[in-house]
């Protein structure tokens, strides 16, 4: 079983900017003596929320994670109108493929309406098979 470690916000940010000056993957991990994927993790983190996804120990304060999604876009240089274009244009995709999984739906409710046998009156053919062995 292995320790979970823990590595403190400085030393992920002087990775990171190491690797974003151009710097290998393989020569910063041996420099710092870590892992590739934890350095590759720490740059992905970076990029897609800012350095603010970094967090240090501990668990986070309550409100913390909005915080540091608004500095994110703060420190890329994001304004308010461009976060809030980003964030309608992720609602709209996240709207048309819910509107693709409802038409599916329809089809598949469609097919089964349309195979199912009709009963009819009493004492017409079942829609379905019995039960009985």
């Amino acid at each position: 079983m292995t320790k979970h470690r823990e590595y403190p916000i400085a030393l992920k940010q002087a990775a990171v900017a190491r690797l974003a000056a151009g710097e290998s993957v393989t020569e910063v991990a041996r420099d710092l003596q870590l892992r590739g994927r934890l350095l590759y993790a720490w740059r992905d983190k970076v990029r897609q929320s800012g350095s603010a996804a970094l967090r240090g120990w501990g668990r986070p304060r309550k409100g913390a994670t909005a915080v540091a999604v608004q500095g994110a876009a703060w420190e890329a240089g994001e304004d308010e109108l461009a976060g809030a274009q980003r964030r309608v244009a992720e609602l709209e995709r996240k709207i048309g493929q819910q509107q693709v999984d409802l038409d599916f739906f329809r089809r598949a409710l469609r097919h089964v309406k349309e195979t199912r046998r009709p009963s009819g009156a009493p004492g017409g053919a079942r829609s379905t098979k019995s039960s009985r062995r």
